[in-house]
């Protein structure tokens, strides 16, 4: 039965997905929003001073009350640091489904922290909600983000052409990552 639950905290392993509270600011800025190598191959700009990234926190926390908002901070249990974000955009109701995007400082990269955090919120979106499918798409030159995809259970279903406009003012091809509700229950 598909309904919204909302941000709820979810864990791991390794990780806590919780809400963003206005004191990650600094780790958000110091650990990935500021970072050109890790905005590379997005949608958005690296934020010029943290102030940017405290209004960007402070949309997010005034969206929590909302039911169909799902934005969740990374947290290392181990240090307690948010390391990046892993959140649902275009949520379509009407056919149940959605897609997730995902963000980590580069110092994190490769040692599965996203896979699992995807993963977590796979699970969630599927039995909780009830989401029927679940989307993600990624930069064409990005092969890693598609490595995230492939780890958390998504299969490639095809690139398309000229789908973004990037934080460079040009049109870039994506490929597609899904998976299906029922992809899970068969495990």
């Amino acid at each position: 039965m598909f309904k919204h639950k909302g941000t709820v905290s979810l864990k791991t392993e390794r990780l806590l997905l919780r809400k963003f509270r206005y004191a990650d600011a600094e780790d958000m800025f110091n650990n990935w929003a500021n970072d050109s190598d890790v905005t590379k191959y997005l949608t958005w700009q690296p934020h010029g001073s943290i102030e940017v990234t405290k209004e960007i926190i402070k949309s997010w926390i005034s969206e929590y009350e909302k039911e169909n908002v799902y934005n969740w901070a990374i947290v290392l249990n181990d240090t307690g640091k948010v390391i990046g974000s892993i959140s649902v955009v275009n949520v379509c109701n009407e056919h149940q489904r959605c897609e997730v995007g995902y963000c980590m400082g580069k110092k994190y990269w490769n040692k599965g922290i996203m896979t699992e955090a995807l993963k977590c919120v796979i699970k969630y979106l599927f039995f909780q909600v009830g989401i029927n499918r679940i989307q993600a798409i990624h930069h064409r030159d990005n092969s890693a983000s598609g490595k995230v995809m492939h780890k958390s259970g998504m299969k490639y279903e095809g690139r398309l052409k000229y789908y973004l406009l990037n934080n460079k003012g040009s049109y870039v091809d994506c490929d597609i990552y899904a998976i299906l509700r029922g992809d899970m229950e068969l495990r």
